[in-house]
């Protein structure tokens, strides 16, 4: 059933800017504290949302639950805690080598998900055929830059819900892919994600959020 789009905000612009504000990449989790259930559904269903360039989320979220694997994580990680203290652990990771077979996989089921011709689909499908074919870049690279999307958006709607979370770059893909068996699956990690609720005795939390002035960050070409 189609959702009816609101002609207004359903959250207020002050709401956004103090959640916005409130979040940061926490260093210390309360390891006690856990999510409920509807929740973490609501941020899984985030990332099944998430924008991808055509569409195609040429990606995979691998929530890591087992605890056991998560501390053999945590040796590749720097020894981070936050592999092991967080409520969840996130593995983006991209689809490797992206091919036509893929496209039309995700033609096929655009047009059952809408109910119209596979043909009316066609000049889309060449588009997309011909970008994976010979794309302007790596496609794995291209794929990295899709998944960074879906981290974004994850970490946006952690904040709006209150939870805390901290993207982290710091890990040993190559290993995380061989732990979790990402390899023999087609999948490649690129960057993690924890949330769950911060420690009260994180430091970071009180800390000054260091942004430059929007004067600087945004310039309006007219």
């Amino acid at each position: 059933m189609p959702i009816a789009q609101s002609a207004g905000s359903v959250v207020s612009t002050a709401a956004v800017l103090n959640q916005l504000t409130w979040r940061y990449a926490v260093k210390k989790f309360d390891a006690q504290k856990k999510l409920s259930d509807d929740v973490w559904k609501t941020l899984e269903d985030a990332l099944v949302l998430s924008p991808s360039s055509f569409g195609l989320q040429p990606w995979k979220f691998f929530v890591v639950d087992n605890p056991d694997l998560r501390k053999k994580l945590r040796a590749h990680a720097w020894n981070q805690s936050q592999i092991t203290d967080a409520a969840r652990l996130v593995v983006f990771a991209i689809k490797k080598n992206l091919s036509v077979d893929d496209v039309r996989r995700f033609i096929s089921f655009t047009a059952e998900t809408r109910k119209i011709p596979k043909e009316s689909l066609a000049a889309y499908a060449q588009m997309m055929e011909g970008f994976v074919a010979r794309p302007p870049l790596d496609i794995n690279v291209w794929a990295a830059r899709q998944v960074y999307i879906a981290l974004g958006n994850f970490l946006t709607t952690a904040a709006l819900l209150g939870v805390d979370a901290c993207p982290m770059e710091g890990f040993d893909p190559t290993q995380f892919d061989e732990i979790l068996g990402l390899t023999q699956k087609g999948y490649a990690a690129v960057v993690v994600a924890t949330a769950g609720y911060r420690a009260a005795d994180d430091g970071y939390a009180l800390a000054a959020k260091v942004r430059y002035p929007k004067s600087e960050m945004i310039e309006h070409v007219n």
